[in-house]
């Protein structure tokens, strides 16, 4: 199969404009009927991308919260320190990126104010975060690629993938976790086609995975969500690859509304379930799923015209249990849940 990554854009990236920087970001609420690349120079737009999901991912995420310090040091010289950082780190709560890029520019900060005085860094401060987060994008991609290599060893030639939501290149600064995996294994010649979970309510496998796939030259079937069940038990699906906004230290996993039923799908059907996901989605702090705080949001996305007497539930994620995890496909490998916690 020839794959033409070169068609995909980086979804995110700090760059220089003269002697500013900006925050250029693919617009994804636009794709995939039109591919915008927008940029902003102000951190509370960068929250606001976050929040709207015109910036999304999980990786993508924790480069977007160090992006966001940097344009706060480079432009803010009102907000506190520890203000903007709160902002920034819950904008999206589930994600555990996000607050992982905020800590990282944070620790940078906080090692150049040497006086003390976390307010007005000033130049010197806005030139170290954005070199951390050129630093990040480089790793990202890097370690992208180390676990499309990982988890392409799991998977058989022909292999027919079943995934939900989007977890590619657009998750990402380029490439993909789960989708990262798909395209190492389709360079080796062993992928025979994706099917793609719409991926209700806000459509994130209709609109990007399968735009994506279909860009890079992958064989992709968009289907509906809930005809999962009926492939498999047509025997026309060989492995679920997904990926991850929050790992617990046993291995219990949160990823977008209806990875959860599909982990008891294939579990049912003897099909294995991967979740591939930096070791940066890993939260030591959490020893199981039970903790991980899942974000609701707006009614509007499941009923745009609200219907008197009618209440919507709307979790953006559900967390998978471990039992149900064949492998976690990490940069430093492909491992059991029970096995994390050690690879720490």
């Amino acid at each position: 199969m020839q794959l033409n990554l070169e068609n995909l854009p980086k979804s995110l990236e700090l760059v220089r404009a003269d002697v500013d920087i900006e925050f250029r970001y693919v617009d994804q609420r636009l794709l995939p009927g039109e591919l915008v690349i927008a940029a902003t120079s102000s951190w509370r737009d960068v929250v606001d991308t976050v929040k709207t999901l015109a910036v999304r991912g999980a990786p993508a995420l924790g480069i977007a919260g160090a992006a966001a310090m940097a344009l706060w040091a480079r432009y803010d010289g009102e907000t506190k320190l520890d203000e903007v950082s709160h902002i920034v780190a819950n904008a999206r709560p589930t994600a555990v990126n996000l607050s992982w890029g905020v800590q990282r520019a944070l620790e940078v900060a906080h090692g150049r104010a040497s006086d003390g005085d976390d307010d007005g860094l000033g130049a010197a401060i806005a030139d170290d975060l954005f070199t951390l987060v050129q630093d990040m994008q480089t790793e990202d991609e890097r370690t992208n690629r180390s676990i499309g290599a990982n988890g392409a060893e799991l998977l058989a030639p022909g292999s027919r993938i079943l995934t939900h939501c989007n977890a590619g290149s657009l998750a990402t600064y380029f490439y993909g976790t789960a989708l990262g995996v798909v395209y190492s294994a389709a360079e080796q010649g062993k992928v025979e086609r994706v099917y793609a979970d719409e991926t209700r309510p806000v459509g994130q496998g209709a609109r990007l995975t399968a735009w994506e796939l279909s860009k890079a030259g992958v064989p992709v079937t968009l289907i509906c969500d809930n005809m999962a069940a009926s492939l498999m038990a047509q025997g026309r699906v060989d492995a679920v690859i997904v990926g991850a906004d929050r790992i617990a230290k046993n291995g219990d996993a949160a990823n977008k509304i209806g990875t959860y039923g599909l982990a008891v799908l294939a579990h049912e059907h003897g099909i294995p379930f991967y979740v591939a996901a930096p070791m940066s989605t890993v939260d030591a702090s959490l020893a199981d799923g039970s903790g991980i705080v899942i974000e609701q949001r707006a009614a509007e996305e499941v009923l745009a015209h609200p219907i008197k007497g009618v209440d919507v539930y709307n979790p953006a994620f559900d967390v998978t249990p471990a039992r149900y995890i064949a492998k976690i496909v990490t940069e430093k490998g492909a491992f059991a849940p029970k096995e994390l916690e050690a690879r720490l």
